[in-house]
């Protein structure tokens, strides 16, 4: 059976072509697919500036929710300092370090601020003298440092030993340091003595009304010696939102008092604490083992801090305690293959499907004769899936190596626009391959037979009959579903006016793209009640070509609409996908630019956080009316819905009572003012479906994985602009990576003073990034814009081509009725004319149909998120559409007819018969 499907095939090339063009792209999207949702379940990093420890003991940095894929939790959470003591004890550790990181940032002697090296975090760029120790081959040129007032740094900093720099360490006012040492190694940032670096991080335990900087103990919160150190407790009045170390007698119950600290509220230059909440803690504890123990000593740390919510990592898995965030990239992987794998198994099956239907309507003679010479249904159906399946076994091989190209492209253009950490690698495994081959064998085979059934079930003489023809009746069943999916698409299309969120607006593509399909089903009858409808309102003195086009159209409306709905797909898909994008975009900066009253924005990404005395520094220039502190982090929220528990991750603001000078979320009920304390404030979008009313109280977990109960002191409209839900400044503290401040919004009276001292103030201290709030047209477009924008363009040149292929398949096929035509008379330009009109009338329908499919789903969006019936967005996106459909229809269609013309008509009955 398969050599003679291959027999059959070598006859039918053309036709095939088509298919085979379709199975490669789908292999190639569908491989970069599972590669990118592979590459987000088990990429690893390098361990980068923790190549050195054996064994790694850090917080779990995922929220595990039941039967579904954890949440990356993007804050840093932290480990006893107390248990690094406790596991140098340990048999085969020859060295313990409780490693700690905080902002920090060098300026030279001539007042400029050194970059942080590549893939480094200004964020967590400070650390103790001991980290160093779990640098992989680090050449140290100098001595440690060993005062206050010194410093390590790394060599490619260009600064040499004895030179003395200025220092912005965790918020605080830059102090001068003269260099030590220079640390030779890649992953090498900024050192400290350890007790200046423990103090430095207000991770040192504080006495009760402490000032800022005092310690109590003055301990080490980094050991490599085993002794027990930082250890006392960190007490005083506040709010419980801190970890701090108790005293105990094993690990676990060292980790257990760590979530007791307690915070009091101080009168800083910023308002923060003096006595920190992570007090008594460190990031995470490198290990160093004797050589061959590093298994041993990793279970027995396993079992030392098993219930503890501690992970042990070795090998490979160090990577992932280098960085809390990389755990939020990897999580963003495996959320952008599951959204695009939908869309791409919908259109990837679709031109499939189309492609295969085209290629066996041309064998329909072959396969009734075959059924005329006693072939059973059953062998029919059998052959054209062999033969489906020699044709996709030709394609699958360089479409999935195109895929992995593709991929490789794909994690080019993420790190690029700051989506992926350069550092983060693909998987590449042969598991994307083996799933791609099976999908689409199984796929074209089920299509094949699908395609196959009529023409298999027909009694011999019937199927022969009709293999000239189409059946004069389409199938009821088919237009009924086809009718029925563009109702629900209909019905899909309403979801933005009931959720005015990115996932409401997604909606809206995945309407248009059912409402395609239901097109290709009820196609046929539509087309042949329309053309039948033109035919009869034809003038009597209509030409030649055209009256022969429209009769083509009316006799053969399932070739028309097997063109007609991949063409109107692509459109579709472009209006609804590009339009979906813009129409979020322009809504959601509609809301920041109504929302945001300050005119300028203060930022230190370069010094990992804003210094402490910005904030009082700002409210002292003359023209500045206000100014407030914003930041952002990530949450947790589970909630009741349909009677389960629905778990998601959101964006969240930071905010202060002083935000409501300098922004206007569209407050309904409550007011920014009561942003103190445990409190949040939440979007009208969430605040029903998850029953957080004023006054309501809601349970959330922050980023780093602590859990808190705030009330909700108010509720806000513009929630696509600013996020679903607003953290006080008291309930995160303690809570993010940093602990500072990321920005500063500024509302001035609009004098030149005003601008001048904030230049000034910017000017004066280098790290400091003055902004303007109002930036011009697509300056902050976000980079998922831009994902989109490539995955639009991949997939609308897929389906180009299929469709091309498709096209160029189905006007070959037409040779006999094209030699037929010339026998009884019609002339090539008659020939050619006809044709040409006919790639009218199908890029006509597909772009009338596609833009009909595309009006609803677009109205009902531009609706919800604009309040007006369209969208926002190009206004030449429908003309460039219009041409590339047109262009499409009449070359596909003109190049294989011109290629008809030129065999002798004769010859082509002949070989068509």
């Amino acid at each position: 059976m398969f050599h003679f499907a291959l027999r059959m095939a070598a006859h039918r090339i053309t036709s095939l072509l088509a298919v085979a063009c379709a199975v490669l792209g789908g292999a190639a999207l569908i491989t970069a697919t599972g590669v990118l949702a592979e590459s987000g379940l088990r990429s690893q990093l390098p361990p980068g500036r923790l190549g050195g420890a054996d064994v790694v003991v850090a917080a779990d940095q995922e929220f595990h929710v039941a039967g579904d894929l954890p949440i990356a939790l993007p804050e840093r959470a932290t480990v006893p300092a107390g248990l690094t003591a406790r596991l140098a004890k340990l048999p085969g550790v020859t060295l313990a370090v409780g490693d700690l990181g905080f902002p920090a940032a060098v300026t030279d002697a001539h007042g400029r601020l050194l970059p942080a090296a590549a893939g480094q975090d200004p964020a967590a760029a400070g650390h103790g003298w001991s980290s160093t120790k779990l640098l992989a081959g680090a050449r140290v040129e100098g001595e440690a440092p060993s005062t206050p007032a010194e410093v390590a740094v790394a060599a490619t900093t260009g600064l040499a030993v004895g030179d003395r720099v200025r220092v912005t360490a965790n918020g605080r006012t830059a102090t001068t340091y003269r260099v030590t040492a220079l640390v030779h190694a890649p992953d090498a940032e900024i050192y400290f003595t350890d007790t200046r670096a423990t103090e430095l991080s207000r991770r040192a335990t504080e006495t009760p009304g402490a000032t800022d900087g005092e310690t109590a103990t003055g301990t080490d919160a980094a050991t490599a010696t085993g002794t027990n150190t930082g250890r006392a407790t960190a007490t005083g009045t506040g709010t419980n939102t801190g970890r701090a170390t108790g005293t105990s007698t094993d690990a676990a119950t060292d980790v257990t008092a760590a979530g007791a600290a307690v915070s009091a509220v101080g009168s800083g230059a910023a308002g923060r604490t003096t006595a920190s909440p992570r007090a008594g803690t460190v990031d995470l504890i490198g290990l160093r083992t004797a050589p061959g123990a590093a298994g041993r000593v990793a279970a027995e740390v396993r079992e030392a801090v098993a219930g503890t919510g501690l992970k042990v990592f070795t090998g490979a898995d160090r990577g992932t305690a280098v960085a809390p965030g990389v755990g939020s990239a990897r999580s963003l992987l495996v959320l952008l293959s599951g959204s695009l794998a939908g869309i791409v198994l919908l259109i990837t099956g679709f031109v499939t499907t189309g492609a295969l239907g085209v290629a066996i309507a041309g064998q329909r003679r072959d396969l009734a004769l075959m059924r005329a010479v006693g072939a059973t249904p059953r062998q029919i159906r059998r052959l054209a899936a062999a033969q489906a399946t020699a044709v996709a076994a030709v394609a699958l091989v360089p479409g999935i190596a195109l895929g992995y190209l593709l991929a490789d492209r794909f994690r080019t253009l993420l790190v690029h626009r700051d989506v992926l950490p350069d550092r983060l690698p693909l998987t590449l495994s042969p598991f994307p391959a083996l799933a791609t081959v099976v999908l689409l064998v199984a796929a074209v085979r089920t299509a094949a037979r699908c395609a196959a059934w009529r023409t298999s079930k027909m009694p011999a003489t019937e199927a022969v009959a009709e293999s000239r023809s189409e059946p004069r009746t389409p199938s009821r069943a088919r237009t009924v579903a086809g009718l029925l999916l563009i109702a629900a698409s209909g019905a899909l299309s309403v979801t933005p006016l009931l959720q005015r969120t990115a996932i409401g607006a997604s909606a809206t593509s995945i309407a248009g793209i059912v409402a395609a399909i239901g097109l290709a089903l009820a196609g046929p009858a539509l087309v042949r009640t329309a053309g039948e409808a033109v035919v009869r309102r034809l003038r009597p003195g209509v030409s030649a070509p055209t009256w022969l086009a429209m009769s083509n159209v009316r006799a053969y409306a399932q070739r028309v609409t097997g063109v007609v709905s991949p063409l109107a797909m692509a459109v579709v898909f472009v209006l609804t996908y590009a339009l979906a994008q813009t129409t979020v975009l322009a809504a959601t900066s509609d809301d920041t630019r109504a929302g945001t009253l300050g005119q300028y924005r203060l930022s230190a990404a370069a010094l990992g956080g804003l210094p402490t005395d910005t904030l009082a520094a700002v409210r002292r220039l003359p023209g500045v009316r206000a100014a407030a502190p914003v930041g952002t982090t990530t949450v947790v929220w589970p909630y009741r819905q349909f009677d389960d528990t629905v778990t998601e991750s959101a964006a969240a603001l930071i905010l202060t009572p002083a935000a409501r000078d300098v922004l206007d979320l569209g407050v309904t009920q409550g007011g920014l003012g009561g942003l103190t304390g445990a409190t949040v404030a939440v979007s009208s979008e969430v605040a029903g479906p998850r029953d957080a009313e004023l006054g309501a109280r809601v349970k959330l977990f922050l980023g780093d994985g602590a859990p808190v109960e705030a009330k909700v002191v108010a509720v806000y409209d513009r929630g696509l602009g600013f996020g679903p839900v607003v953290l006080s400044d008291d309930l995160a503290a303690g809570h993010t990576t940093s602990g500072l401040d990321q920005s500063v919004l500024v509302r001035t009276d609009g004098t030149a003073t005003a601008e001048r001292g904030l230049t000034a103030l910017a000017a004066a201290r280098p790290g400091l990034a003055l902004s303007d709030t109002a930036p011009e047209a697509g300056a902050d477009t976000p980079p998922e814009v831009w994902v989109n924008l490539a995955v639009i363009v991949v997939l609308l040149g897929y389906l180009l081509l299929s469709i091309a292929n498709r096209l160029v398949a189905a006007t070959a096929q037409r040779r006999t009725e094209i030699a037929a035509l010339r026998l009884v008379g019609t002339t090539p330009r008659q020939i050619l004319a006809m044709m040409r009109r006919e790639a009218g009338v199908i890029a006509a329908a597909a772009l009338v149909s596609g833009a009909a499919l595309s009006a609803v789903p677009l109205a009902l969006l531009g609706e919800g998120f604009l309040s007006r019936p369209w969208p926002a967005g190009p206004v030449w996106l429908l003309p460039a559409a219009a041409v590339t459909v047109v262009v499409t229809a009449y070359v596909t269609i003109e190049l294989p007819t011109r290629r008809a013309l030129r065999v002798a008509p004769a010859e082509a009955v002949r070989v068509g018969a």
